[in-house]
């Protein structure tokens, strides 16, 4: 049943040039993969990585990280650091076990709709390939009415 696998992809887009790509793409109509759930930040540069880590620790399967064209940035050279902070990543999901190619870093400008609807159908098949994101079981909250100083002989 590979097949019937959705994947849950979060998109962080910079506000100037790839959130507004999405807009174009969408105003002109343009056809692309339901999957993802776009997050606008001012910059691509203000991505934490923790946001990421987060994103995929919360249930979803890819994420997808959009930004100016290097050079173009509003903020100088701030898609330089989202770079960085790409590289870095996917190190650190190597070494947790994750594949890394679940995040992944591309540059839309305002005027590339089309690009950006490519690239969401390209990433949403590529996570589709890799199957859902298995991160070990989390711990399950405590019972509302567990006292604070049972807490330690609550748990299994």
């Amino acid at each position: 049943m590979a097949n019937d696998f959705e994947p849950v992809i979060i998109g962080f887009t910079c506000n100037w040039c790839s959130y507004r790509a999405a807009d174009v793409a969408g105003t002109t109509r343009l056809k692309y993969a339901p999957n993802v759930r776009l997050i606008r930040l001012m910059c691509s540069g203000r991505i934490d990585p923790t946001f990421v880590l987060k994103a995929l620790a919360d249930g979803a399967d890819g994420v997808l990280i959009t930004g100016c064209h290097p050079g173009d940035c509003h903020y100088l050279e701030q898609n330089y650091k989202a770079l960085r902070r790409h590289r870095l990543l996917q190190r650190t999901l190597a070494q947790l076990g994750v594949e890394p190619e679940r995040v992944h870093l591309t540059w839309a400008s305002a005027a590339e709709g089309a690009i950006f609807a490519a690239t969401i159908d390209r990433f949403v098949e590529r996570v589709r390939a890799l199957g859902p994101l298995r991160w070990p079981a989390r711990p399950k909250p405590l019972p509302v009415a567990v006292a604070p100083e049972l807490a330690e002989e609550a748990l299994p």
